[in-house]
């Protein structure tokens, strides 16, 4: 087993892994520093999140109302979509049932969410359209127009990655 330290000042102080309280915390966590995500690709450049909503709502049936909401929706520099759901290693269910709701919750997003949802579901996270503006620019690095941006999101949608 490989111990992990931070440096702080002078000193080395060994990090120790411990339980989250609750479920909340980690998500907060998630929301608030996304580079928390793995994504590294050994000949790719590391991937940049964009939190589009946390609990976005997922209908089961063309034109339902909401049966499930993902705990987290992200989408990186190419406007691919990542659908984040949260669990304590505490969580006596098996894997495979939580592995089972992560795919119908993939499922159905990729079948019932446009991209005009996901636009709107951010731009209202964020409520000033300066800041969410200013937030795309950082995640494109001023490199990409944000109307082709959200044009390729909507040809990924219909692809989810899970983390």
């Amino acid at each position: 087993m490989c111990a992990t330290y931070l440096k702080h000042g002078e000193e080395l102080v060994e990090m120790v892994e411990q339980p989250y309280e609750a479920e909340a915390v980690l998500q907060r966590l998630l929301a608030d520093y996304p580079n928390l995500l793995a994504g590294d690709q050994d000949d790719e450049p590391r991937r940049r999140w964009l939190l589009v909503q946390r609990e976005l709502g997922i209908a089961g049936e063309e034109d339902g109302s909401d049966r499930w909401s993902i705990d987290h929706l992200f989408l990186d520099q190419d406007g691919v979509p990542t659908l984040v759901e949260v669990k304590r290693s505490s969580d006596t269910r098996l894997r495979r049932e939580v592995v089972g709701q992560l795919l119908d919750y993939a499922a159905n997003a990729s079948a019932f969410w446009s991209v005009e949802k996901i636009r709107a579901a951010f731009e209202t996270r964020l409520g000033d359209p300066s800041e969410a503006a200013a937030s795309l620019e950082s995640l494109l690095g001023g490199d990409e127009d944000p109307e082709r941006f959200w044009i390729s999101v909507g040809v990924t949608s219909k692809l989810a990655s899970f983390a």
